[in-house]
Protein backbone atom coordinates (compact mmCIF):
# COMPACT_ATOMS: atom_id res chain seq x y z
CA UNK A 1 0.00 0.00 0.00
CA UNK A 2 1.11 3.51 -0.66
CA UNK A 3 0.09 5.61 2.30
CA UNK A 4 -2.16 3.57 4.43
CA UNK A 5 -2.09 2.50 7.97
CA UNK A 6 -1.62 -0.97 7.50
CA UNK A 7 0.15 1.52 6.26
CA UNK A 8 2.98 2.17 8.53
CA UNK A 9 5.57 -0.35 7.38
CA UNK A 10 4.82 0.40 3.77
CA UNK A 11 5.18 4.10 4.34
CA UNK A 12 8.51 3.52 6.02
CA UNK A 13 9.66 1.62 2.96
CA UNK A 14 9.01 4.52 0.65
CA UNK A 15 9.92 7.32 3.06
CA UNK A 16 13.66 6.71 2.61
CA UNK A 17 13.48 8.08 -0.92
CA UNK A 18 10.36 10.20 -0.68
CA UNK A 19 12.29 13.34 0.23
CA UNK A 20 14.68 13.21 -2.70
CA UNK A 21 11.81 12.36 -5.01
CA UNK A 22 9.89 15.35 -3.73
CA UNK A 23 12.90 17.57 -4.26
CA UNK A 24 13.30 16.33 -7.82
CA UNK A 25 9.64 16.85 -8.61
CA UNK A 26 9.95 20.40 -7.35
CA UNK A 27 13.12 21.05 -9.26
CA UNK A 28 11.60 19.90 -12.54
CA UNK A 29 8.05 21.18 -12.32
CA UNK A 30 7.92 24.88 -11.77
CA UNK A 31 9.11 26.74 -14.81
CA UNK A 32 5.74 28.19 -15.82
CA UNK A 33 4.42 31.23 -14.06
CA UNK A 34 0.93 30.57 -12.75
CA UNK A 35 1.54 30.63 -9.02
CA UNK A 36 0.57 33.13 -6.43
CA UNK A 37 2.43 32.12 -3.31
CA UNK A 38 6.01 30.99 -3.72
CA UNK A 39 6.49 27.33 -4.52
CA UNK A 40 9.77 26.07 -3.20
CA UNK A 41 12.43 25.00 -5.67
CA UNK A 42 15.26 23.34 -3.75
CA UNK A 43 17.24 22.37 -6.81
CA UNK A 44 20.25 24.11 -5.34
CA UNK A 45 20.56 21.75 -2.42
CA UNK A 46 21.78 18.83 -4.43
CA UNK A 47 18.71 17.11 -5.80
CA UNK A 48 19.37 13.93 -7.78
CA UNK A 49 19.31 13.91 -11.56
CA UNK A 50 16.42 12.27 -13.37
CA UNK A 51 18.58 9.38 -14.54
CA UNK A 52 19.98 8.85 -11.05
CA UNK A 53 16.52 8.70 -9.58
CA UNK A 54 15.01 6.35 -12.15
CA UNK A 55 17.99 4.01 -12.25
CA UNK A 56 16.13 2.26 -9.44
CA UNK A 57 12.99 0.62 -10.89
CA UNK A 58 11.22 1.11 -7.55
CA UNK A 59 11.46 4.88 -8.01
CA UNK A 60 8.46 4.93 -10.34
CA UNK A 61 6.10 3.67 -7.66
CA UNK A 62 7.80 5.84 -5.08
CA UNK A 63 7.28 8.90 -7.27
CA UNK A 64 3.64 7.93 -7.69
CA UNK A 65 3.45 7.78 -3.90
CA UNK A 66 4.69 11.37 -3.81
CA UNK A 67 1.72 12.38 -5.98
CA UNK A 68 -0.71 10.79 -3.54
CA UNK A 69 1.24 12.32 -0.67
CA UNK A 70 0.62 15.70 -2.30
CA UNK A 71 -2.98 15.41 -1.07
CA UNK A 72 -1.82 14.86 2.51
CA UNK A 73 1.59 16.39 3.24
CA UNK A 74 2.83 19.98 2.98
CA UNK A 75 6.58 19.66 2.38
CA UNK A 76 9.68 17.53 2.66
CA UNK A 77 10.19 17.55 6.43
CA UNK A 78 6.91 16.60 7.99
CA UNK A 79 4.66 19.23 9.56
CA UNK A 80 7.04 22.17 9.15
CA UNK A 81 10.28 22.93 7.36
CA UNK A 82 11.10 22.78 3.66
CA UNK A 83 7.49 23.46 2.61
CA UNK A 84 6.12 22.99 -0.88
CA UNK A 85 4.54 26.43 -0.66
CA UNK A 86 5.96 29.37 1.25
CA UNK A 87 4.40 32.65 2.29
CA UNK A 88 1.81 31.09 4.59
CA UNK A 89 1.77 28.90 7.70
CA UNK A 90 2.64 25.47 6.32
CA UNK A 91 -0.37 23.74 7.85
CA UNK A 92 -2.73 26.15 6.09
CA UNK A 93 -1.24 25.21 2.71
CA UNK A 94 -2.36 21.57 3.00
CA UNK A 95 -4.69 20.30 0.27
CA UNK A 96 -7.62 19.04 2.36
CA UNK A 97 -7.45 21.91 4.83
CA UNK A 98 -7.63 24.44 2.00
CA UNK A 99 -10.59 22.72 0.37
CA UNK A 100 -12.32 22.48 3.72
CA UNK A 101 -11.91 26.16 4.53
CA UNK A 102 -13.35 27.17 1.17
CA UNK A 103 -16.14 24.57 0.98
CA UNK A 104 -17.27 24.37 4.61
CA UNK A 105 -16.43 27.62 6.41
CA UNK A 106 -18.31 29.52 3.71
CA UNK A 107 -21.55 27.67 4.55
CA UNK A 108 -24.07 26.99 7.29
CA UNK A 109 -22.12 23.93 8.45
CA UNK A 110 -19.08 25.61 10.01
CA UNK A 111 -17.88 28.84 11.57
CA UNK A 112 -14.50 29.61 13.14
CA UNK A 113 -13.53 31.90 15.98
CA UNK A 114 -9.87 32.44 15.15
CA UNK A 115 -8.44 35.77 14.08
CA UNK A 116 -5.87 34.29 11.68
CA UNK A 117 -5.58 36.86 8.90
CA UNK A 118 -8.83 36.82 6.88
CA UNK A 119 -10.12 33.40 7.90
CA UNK A 120 -13.48 34.71 9.19
CA UNK A 121 -14.19 36.19 5.75
CA UNK A 122 -15.07 32.72 4.49
CA UNK A 123 -18.18 32.47 6.62
CA UNK A 124 -19.05 36.12 6.10
CA UNK A 125 -18.61 35.63 2.32
CA UNK A 126 -16.55 38.83 2.19
CA UNK A 127 -13.28 37.46 0.80
CA UNK A 128 -11.16 39.29 -1.79
CA UNK A 129 -8.60 38.40 -4.44
CA UNK A 130 -5.78 39.12 -1.97
CA UNK A 131 -6.99 36.53 0.55
CA UNK A 132 -4.02 34.52 1.80
CA UNK A 133 -5.97 31.30 2.27
CA UNK A 134 -7.49 31.40 -1.20
CA UNK A 135 -3.98 32.06 -2.49
CA UNK A 136 -2.69 29.01 -0.67
CA UNK A 137 -5.37 26.68 -2.03
CA UNK A 138 -4.87 27.94 -5.58
CA UNK A 139 -1.13 27.36 -5.22
CA UNK A 140 -1.64 23.88 -3.77
CA UNK A 141 -3.86 22.85 -6.69
CA UNK A 142 -1.30 24.27 -9.11
CA UNK A 143 1.51 22.43 -7.33
CA UNK A 144 -0.36 19.14 -7.55
CA UNK A 145 -1.13 19.57 -11.27
CA UNK A 146 2.49 20.35 -12.06
CA UNK A 147 3.74 17.38 -10.05
CA UNK A 148 1.42 15.08 -11.99
CA UNK A 149 2.54 16.62 -15.27
CA UNK A 150 6.18 16.00 -14.47
CA UNK A 151 5.52 12.37 -13.59
CA UNK A 152 3.78 11.95 -16.94
CA UNK A 153 6.73 13.56 -18.75
CA UNK A 154 9.13 11.12 -17.14
CA UNK A 155 7.11 8.00 -17.91
CA UNK A 156 6.54 8.22 -21.65
CA UNK A 157 7.36 5.19 -23.78
CA UNK A 158 10.34 7.07 -25.18
CA UNK A 159 11.73 7.75 -21.68
CA UNK A 160 11.10 4.21 -20.47
CA UNK A 161 12.66 2.62 -23.53
CA UNK A 162 15.70 4.85 -23.21
CA UNK A 163 16.18 3.68 -19.62
CA UNK A 164 15.81 0.02 -20.54
CA UNK A 165 12.68 -0.47 -18.42
CA UNK A 166 11.34 -4.04 -18.61
CA UNK A 167 8.05 -4.81 -20.35
CA UNK A 168 6.61 -6.02 -17.04
CA UNK A 169 7.41 -2.75 -15.29
CA UNK A 170 6.19 -0.73 -18.28
CA UNK A 171 2.80 -2.42 -17.91
CA UNK A 172 2.69 -1.37 -14.24
CA UNK A 173 3.74 2.16 -15.12
CA UNK A 174 0.84 2.39 -17.58
CA UNK A 175 -1.47 2.02 -14.58
CA UNK A 176 0.58 4.55 -12.59
CA UNK A 177 0.19 7.05 -15.45
CA UNK A 178 -3.58 6.58 -15.45
CA UNK A 179 -3.64 7.25 -11.71
CA UNK A 180 -1.55 10.39 -12.18
CA UNK A 181 -4.03 11.58 -14.80
CA UNK A 182 -6.87 10.89 -12.36
CA UNK A 183 -5.14 12.93 -9.66
CA UNK A 184 -4.57 15.75 -12.13
CA UNK A 185 -8.23 15.62 -13.21
CA UNK A 186 -9.24 15.76 -9.55
CA UNK A 187 -7.25 18.96 -9.01
CA UNK A 188 -8.55 20.47 -12.23
CA UNK A 189 -12.08 19.64 -11.05
CA UNK A 190 -11.36 21.54 -7.85
CA UNK A 191 -10.12 24.44 -10.00
CA UNK A 192 -13.39 24.25 -11.94
CA UNK A 193 -15.60 24.04 -8.87
CA UNK A 194 -13.84 26.69 -6.78
CA UNK A 195 -12.58 29.15 -9.40
CA UNK A 196 -14.85 28.51 -12.37
CA UNK A 197 -12.07 26.69 -14.22
CA UNK A 198 -10.78 29.96 -15.67
CA UNK A 199 -7.12 29.17 -15.11
CA UNK A 200 -4.18 28.13 -17.23
CA UNK A 201 -4.68 24.52 -18.34
CA UNK A 202 -1.25 22.90 -18.50
CA UNK A 203 -0.43 19.30 -19.40
CA UNK A 204 2.71 17.23 -19.78
CA UNK A 205 2.89 18.33 -23.41
CA UNK A 206 3.45 22.00 -22.56
CA UNK A 207 6.84 23.66 -22.03
CA UNK A 208 8.32 23.68 -18.54
CA UNK A 209 9.96 27.10 -18.63
CA UNK A 210 9.32 30.61 -19.94
CA UNK A 211 5.71 29.67 -20.59
CA UNK A 212 2.53 31.54 -19.69
CA UNK A 213 -0.47 29.26 -20.24
CA UNK A 214 -3.57 30.66 -21.87
CA UNK A 215 -6.64 31.06 -19.69
CA UNK A 216 -9.35 28.55 -20.61
CA UNK A 217 -13.10 28.80 -20.30
CA UNK A 218 -15.20 26.71 -17.93
CA UNK A 219 -16.39 24.69 -20.91
CA UNK A 220 -12.85 23.97 -22.05
CA UNK A 221 -11.88 22.85 -18.55
CA UNK A 222 -15.03 20.72 -18.28
CA UNK A 223 -14.32 19.08 -21.63
CA UNK A 224 -10.71 18.35 -20.68
CA UNK A 225 -11.69 16.62 -17.44
CA UNK A 226 -14.47 14.74 -19.23
CA UNK A 227 -12.07 13.49 -21.90
CA UNK A 228 -9.34 12.55 -19.42
CA UNK A 229 -11.70 10.47 -17.28
CA UNK A 230 -13.03 8.73 -20.39
CA UNK A 231 -9.57 7.93 -21.72
CA UNK A 232 -8.16 6.52 -18.48
CA UNK A 233 -11.14 4.31 -17.66
CA UNK A 234 -9.77 1.09 -19.14
CA UNK A 235 -6.24 1.87 -17.93
CA UNK A 236 -7.20 2.02 -14.25
CA UNK A 237 -7.58 -1.08 -12.14
CA UNK A 238 -11.03 -2.53 -11.60
CA UNK A 239 -13.02 -1.26 -8.61
CA UNK A 240 -11.69 -2.44 -5.24
CA UNK A 241 -8.72 -4.24 -6.82
CA UNK A 242 -6.03 -1.60 -6.25
CA UNK A 243 -3.95 -1.00 -3.14
CA UNK A 244 -5.61 1.23 -0.58
CA UNK A 245 -5.88 4.24 -1.00
CA UNK A 246 -4.86 4.32 -4.68
CA UNK A 247 -7.48 5.30 -7.26
CA UNK A 248 -9.33 2.78 -9.41
CA UNK A 249 -12.13 2.94 -11.98
CA UNK A 250 -14.75 3.57 -9.30
CA UNK A 251 -12.90 6.70 -8.15
CA UNK A 252 -12.85 7.93 -11.75
CA UNK A 253 -16.56 7.10 -12.17
CA UNK A 254 -17.31 9.08 -9.02
CA UNK A 255 -15.41 12.11 -10.26
CA UNK A 256 -17.13 11.79 -13.63
CA UNK A 257 -20.54 11.67 -11.94
CA UNK A 258 -19.65 14.74 -9.85
CA UNK A 259 -18.66 16.57 -13.03
CA UNK A 260 -21.94 15.74 -14.77
CA UNK A 261 -24.17 16.35 -11.75
CA UNK A 262 -22.81 19.89 -11.47
CA UNK A 263 -22.65 20.55 -15.22
CA UNK A 264 -25.56 22.99 -15.10
CA UNK A 265 -23.46 25.17 -12.77
CA UNK A 266 -20.21 24.72 -14.67
CA UNK A 267 -21.34 25.00 -18.31
CA UNK A 268 -25.08 25.76 -18.21
CA UNK A 269 -26.13 22.30 -19.42
CA UNK A 270 -28.11 19.80 -17.33
CA UNK A 271 -26.35 16.42 -17.33
CA UNK A 272 -27.80 14.73 -14.26
CA UNK A 273 -29.15 11.87 -16.37
CA UNK A 274 -25.66 11.26 -17.75
CA UNK A 275 -24.30 10.84 -14.22
CA UNK A 276 -26.61 7.89 -13.53
CA UNK A 277 -24.64 5.20 -15.46
CA UNK A 278 -21.49 6.03 -13.50
CA UNK A 279 -23.39 5.84 -10.22
CA UNK A 280 -24.97 2.52 -11.22
CA UNK A 281 -21.53 1.10 -12.00
CA UNK A 282 -20.22 2.11 -8.58
CA UNK A 283 -23.24 0.68 -6.79
CA UNK A 284 -22.78 -2.66 -8.55
CA UNK A 285 -19.05 -2.83 -7.75
CA UNK A 286 -19.24 -4.44 -4.33
CA UNK A 287 -19.07 -1.44 -1.99
CA UNK A 288 -21.19 -1.61 1.15
CA UNK A 289 -22.38 0.77 3.85
CA UNK A 290 -20.46 0.38 7.08
CA UNK A 291 -22.81 -0.54 9.92
CA UNK A 292 -21.69 2.28 12.25
CA UNK A 293 -21.71 5.85 10.92
CA UNK A 294 -19.37 7.22 13.58
CA UNK A 295 -16.68 4.65 12.79
CA UNK A 296 -16.25 6.14 9.32
CA UNK A 297 -14.34 9.05 10.84
CA UNK A 298 -11.99 7.50 13.40
CA UNK A 299 -8.33 6.44 13.47
CA UNK A 300 -8.73 2.91 12.11
CA UNK A 301 -11.19 3.79 9.33
CA UNK A 302 -8.85 2.19 6.79
CA UNK A 303 -9.41 -1.25 8.33
CA UNK A 304 -12.44 -1.28 10.70
CA UNK A 305 -14.89 -2.04 7.90
CA UNK A 306 -15.31 1.59 6.83
CA UNK A 307 -12.94 0.96 3.93
CA UNK A 308 -15.70 -1.06 2.26
CA UNK A 309 -17.77 2.11 1.94
CA UNK A 310 -14.96 4.43 0.89
CA UNK A 311 -14.34 4.86 -2.83
CA UNK A 312 -11.41 7.26 -2.56
CA UNK A 313 -9.63 8.44 0.57
CA UNK A 314 -6.74 10.68 1.47
CA UNK A 315 -4.64 8.71 3.93
CA UNK A 316 -3.07 10.19 7.05
CA UNK A 317 -0.66 8.65 9.51
CA UNK A 318 0.32 10.23 12.83
CA UNK A 319 3.94 9.09 12.43
CA UNK A 320 4.62 9.22 8.71
CA UNK A 321 2.39 11.94 7.23
CA UNK A 322 2.62 14.61 9.90
CA UNK A 323 0.78 17.79 9.02
CA UNK A 324 -1.19 20.51 10.76
CA UNK A 325 -3.72 20.30 7.98
CA UNK A 326 -5.90 17.39 6.89
CA UNK A 327 -7.62 15.39 9.59
CA UNK A 328 -5.19 16.67 12.23
CA UNK A 329 -6.91 20.01 11.69
CA UNK A 330 -10.38 18.40 11.59
CA UNK A 331 -9.81 16.60 14.91
CA UNK A 332 -8.05 19.35 16.88
CA UNK A 333 -9.78 22.53 15.65
CA UNK A 334 -13.35 21.60 16.76
CA UNK A 335 -12.30 20.66 20.32
CA UNK A 336 -12.59 23.32 23.01
CA UNK A 337 -14.62 24.49 25.99
CA UNK A 338 -15.69 21.58 28.23
CA UNK A 339 -14.83 18.97 25.62
CA UNK A 340 -12.38 16.21 26.60
CA UNK A 341 -9.35 16.06 24.32
CA UNK A 342 -8.74 12.45 25.42
CA UNK A 343 -12.11 11.45 23.94
CA UNK A 344 -10.71 12.53 20.58
CA UNK A 345 -7.30 10.85 21.02
CA UNK A 346 -5.37 14.13 21.08
CA UNK A 347 -3.37 16.16 23.58
CA UNK A 348 -5.57 19.25 23.40
CA UNK A 349 -8.06 21.14 21.30
CA UNK A 350 -7.57 24.27 19.24
CA UNK A 351 -10.94 25.78 20.14
CA UNK A 352 -11.93 27.11 16.74
CA UNK A 353 -14.65 25.44 14.68
CA UNK A 354 -18.33 25.12 15.60
CA UNK A 355 -21.56 24.97 13.62
CA UNK A 356 -24.59 27.22 13.21
CA UNK A 357 -28.18 26.85 14.36
CA UNK A 358 -29.21 26.52 10.71
CA UNK A 359 -27.37 23.21 10.51
CA UNK A 360 -28.38 22.00 13.97
CA UNK A 361 -32.03 22.64 13.11
CA UNK A 362 -31.85 20.17 10.23
CA UNK A 363 -32.16 17.52 12.92
CA UNK A 364 -35.34 17.16 14.98
CA UNK A 365 -35.04 17.82 18.72
CA UNK A 366 -34.33 14.61 20.58
CA UNK A 367 -33.71 12.73 17.33
CA UNK A 368 -32.30 9.22 17.37
CA UNK A 369 -30.27 10.10 14.28
CA UNK A 370 -26.67 9.34 15.31
CA UNK A 371 -25.42 11.84 12.71
CA UNK A 372 -26.70 14.53 15.11
CA UNK A 373 -23.55 14.39 17.18
CA UNK A 374 -23.14 17.76 18.89
CA UNK A 375 -21.37 18.84 22.06
CA UNK A 376 -23.74 21.21 23.82
CA UNK A 377 -22.38 21.36 27.39
CA UNK A 378 -21.35 24.97 27.96
CA UNK A 379 -22.25 25.84 24.36
CA UNK A 380 -25.07 28.10 23.20
CA UNK A 381 -27.01 27.45 20.02
CA UNK A 382 -27.05 31.12 19.07
CA UNK A 383 -23.77 32.69 17.95
CA UNK A 384 -23.71 36.24 19.25
CA UNK A 385 -19.91 36.46 19.23
CA UNK A 386 -18.12 34.63 16.41
CA UNK A 387 -14.85 34.81 18.33
CA UNK A 388 -16.24 33.01 21.38
CA UNK A 389 -15.92 29.23 21.13
CA UNK A 390 -18.86 28.79 23.52
CA UNK A 391 -21.15 30.42 20.95
CA UNK A 392 -22.36 27.65 18.64
CA UNK A 393 -22.61 23.89 19.12
CA UNK A 394 -19.44 21.87 18.66
CA UNK A 395 -19.40 18.97 16.19
CA UNK A 396 -17.97 15.62 17.27
CA UNK A 397 -17.33 13.94 13.94
CA UNK A 398 -13.64 13.29 13.35
CA UNK A 399 -11.67 11.50 16.07
CA UNK A 400 -8.19 10.01 16.48
CA UNK A 401 -9.27 6.87 18.36
CA UNK A 402 -9.95 3.36 17.09
CA UNK A 403 -13.10 1.30 17.60
CA UNK A 404 -11.83 0.32 21.06
CA UNK A 405 -11.17 3.91 22.10
CA UNK A 406 -7.40 3.65 21.81
CA UNK A 407 -5.59 6.76 20.53
CA UNK A 408 -3.69 6.87 17.24
CA UNK A 409 -0.07 6.02 16.61
CA UNK A 410 1.46 9.39 17.58
CA UNK A 411 2.05 9.09 21.31
CA UNK A 412 2.39 12.87 21.63
CA UNK A 413 -1.24 13.32 20.61
CA UNK A 414 -0.30 15.93 18.00
CA UNK A 415 -0.94 14.14 14.70
CA UNK A 416 -3.75 11.80 13.77
CA UNK A 417 -4.25 8.54 11.90
CA UNK A 418 -7.76 9.25 10.60
CA UNK A 419 -8.13 9.06 6.82
CA UNK A 420 -10.27 11.60 5.00
CA UNK A 421 -13.07 9.95 2.96
CA UNK A 422 -13.27 12.15 -0.13
CA UNK A 423 -15.73 9.85 -1.92
CA UNK A 424 -17.92 7.20 -0.30
CA UNK A 425 -20.94 5.06 -1.14
CA UNK A 426 -23.39 7.11 0.95
CA UNK A 427 -22.68 10.08 -1.32
CA UNK A 428 -23.33 7.86 -4.36
CA UNK A 429 -26.77 6.92 -3.00
CA UNK A 430 -27.69 10.57 -2.41
CA UNK A 431 -26.33 11.61 -5.80
CA UNK A 432 -28.47 8.94 -7.46
CA UNK A 433 -31.58 10.14 -5.63
CA UNK A 434 -30.95 13.75 -6.65
CA UNK A 435 -30.19 12.91 -10.27
CA UNK A 436 -33.34 10.78 -10.41
CA UNK A 437 -35.41 13.74 -9.19
CA UNK A 438 -33.77 15.92 -11.85
CA UNK A 439 -34.85 13.58 -14.64
CA UNK A 440 -32.48 10.63 -14.69
CA UNK A 441 -32.80 7.24 -13.01
CA UNK A 442 -35.68 5.90 -10.96
CA UNK A 443 -37.06 7.99 -8.08
CA UNK A 444 -38.29 4.88 -6.24
CA UNK A 445 -34.80 3.42 -6.36
CA UNK A 446 -33.40 6.72 -5.11
CA UNK A 447 -35.86 6.66 -2.22
CA UNK A 448 -34.72 3.16 -1.25
CA UNK A 449 -31.10 4.33 -1.23
CA UNK A 450 -31.96 7.28 1.01
CA UNK A 451 -33.73 4.98 3.45
CA UNK A 452 -30.69 2.70 3.64
CA UNK A 453 -28.75 5.68 4.98
CA UNK A 454 -31.49 6.63 7.39
CA UNK A 455 -31.77 3.07 8.69
CA UNK A 456 -28.09 3.16 9.52
CA UNK A 457 -28.43 6.56 11.16
CA UNK A 458 -31.43 5.57 13.29
CA UNK A 459 -30.49 1.94 13.91
CA UNK A 460 -33.87 0.81 12.55
CA UNK A 461 -36.59 1.83 10.10
CA UNK A 462 -38.09 4.50 12.38
CA UNK A 463 -36.41 7.28 10.40
CA UNK A 464 -37.49 6.05 6.99
CA UNK A 465 -39.37 8.45 4.72
CA UNK A 466 -42.11 7.71 2.22
CA UNK A 467 -41.15 10.29 -0.39
CA UNK A 468 -38.31 12.61 -1.34
CA UNK A 469 -37.96 15.94 -3.07
CA UNK A 470 -34.98 18.11 -3.90
CA UNK A 471 -35.12 20.16 -0.71
CA UNK A 472 -35.15 16.98 1.35
CA UNK A 473 -32.13 15.69 -0.56
CA UNK A 474 -30.20 18.91 0.05
CA UNK A 475 -30.93 18.66 3.78
CA UNK A 476 -30.16 14.95 3.86
CA UNK A 477 -26.82 15.58 2.17
CA UNK A 478 -26.04 18.02 5.00
CA UNK A 479 -27.03 15.49 7.64
CA UNK A 480 -25.06 12.64 6.08
CA UNK A 481 -22.04 14.42 4.57
CA UNK A 482 -21.46 17.45 6.79
CA UNK A 483 -17.83 18.54 7.20
CA UNK A 484 -16.70 16.27 4.34
CA UNK A 485 -16.13 19.15 1.92
CA UNK A 486 -19.35 18.99 -0.13
CA UNK A 487 -21.59 21.69 1.31
CA UNK A 488 -20.64 24.75 -0.75
CA UNK A 489 -20.83 22.79 -4.00
CA UNK A 490 -24.27 21.49 -2.99
CA UNK A 491 -25.60 24.91 -2.04
CA UNK A 492 -24.34 26.44 -5.30
CA UNK A 493 -26.01 23.66 -7.31
CA UNK A 494 -29.30 24.32 -5.52
CA UNK A 495 -29.04 28.10 -5.92
CA UNK A 496 -28.80 28.68 -2.17
CA UNK A 497 -25.15 29.55 -1.53
CA UNK A 498 -25.41 33.25 -2.32
CA UNK A 499 -28.46 35.49 -2.58
CA UNK A 500 -31.29 35.66 -0.08
CA UNK A 501 -33.30 32.47 -0.69
CA UNK A 502 -31.37 30.81 2.13
CA UNK A 503 -29.44 32.66 4.81
CA UNK A 504 -27.80 31.44 7.99
CA UNK A 505 -26.19 33.12 11.01
CA UNK A 506 -23.37 35.44 9.99
CA UNK A 507 -23.72 34.92 6.27
CA UNK A 508 -23.07 38.36 4.87
CA UNK A 509 -21.47 39.31 8.22
CA UNK A 510 -24.77 39.90 10.03
CA UNK A 511 -26.05 38.11 13.14
CA UNK A 512 -29.10 36.53 11.47
CA UNK A 513 -27.59 36.32 7.99
CA UNK A 514 -28.13 38.46 4.93
CA UNK A 515 -28.00 38.05 1.12
CA UNK A 516 -24.67 38.00 -0.68
CA UNK A 517 -23.97 38.71 -4.38
CA UNK A 518 -24.11 35.82 -6.85
CA UNK A 519 -20.58 36.37 -8.16
CA UNK A 520 -19.38 34.81 -4.92
CA UNK A 521 -20.55 31.42 -6.15
CA UNK A 522 -16.96 31.10 -7.33
CA UNK A 523 -13.80 32.47 -5.80
CA UNK A 524 -11.54 35.13 -7.30
CA UNK A 525 -8.39 34.31 -9.18
CA UNK A 526 -5.72 35.33 -6.64
CA UNK A 527 -4.09 38.67 -7.30
CA UNK A 528 -0.62 37.13 -7.24
CA UNK A 529 -1.64 34.63 -9.95
CA UNK A 530 -2.84 37.52 -12.11
CA UNK A 531 0.46 39.30 -11.56
CA UNK A 532 2.43 36.18 -12.47
CA UNK A 533 0.48 35.45 -15.65
CA UNK A 534 -0.69 38.41 -17.69
CA UNK A 535 -2.96 36.13 -19.74
CA UNK A 536 -5.31 35.53 -16.79
CA UNK A 537 -8.42 37.69 -16.41
CA UNK A 538 -10.17 38.07 -13.05
CA UNK A 539 -13.52 36.37 -12.46
CA UNK A 540 -16.49 38.70 -12.81
CA UNK A 541 -17.38 40.74 -9.72
CA UNK A 542 -13.90 40.81 -8.23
Amino acid sequence: MLISKNKKLNMKKISLTLTKIGILVLALSFGSCTDDLDQSNPQSIGSPSVDELYSNPAAYKQTLAKLYAGLATTGQNGPAGSPDITGIDEGASQYIRGLWLMNELSTDEAIIGWNDNTIKDFHYQTWSATDLFINATFSRLDFQVKSCNEFLRQTTDEKLNGRGVSEELKAEIATYRAEARFLRALSYWHFLDLFGGRVGLVTENDPTSYFLPEQVTATQMFDFIDQELTEINDLLKAPRSNEYPRADRAAAWMLHAKLYMNARVYIGTEKSAEAIPFLDQIISSGYSLHNDYKELFIADNDRNGSQNEVIFAVAFDGLNTKTYGGTTFLVHAPVGGSMSAAEFGINGGWGGIRTTSAFVNKFQTGTADQRSNFHTDGQSLVINDVGNFADGYAVKKFKNVDINGNPGSDASGDFVDTDFPMFRLADVYLMYAECALRGGGNVGTGLSYVNLLRQRAYGNASGNVGSIDLQFILDERARELHWEGHRRTDLVRFGKFTGGSYVWPWKGNTLNGSPTPSYRNIYPIPSNALAANSKLIQNSGY
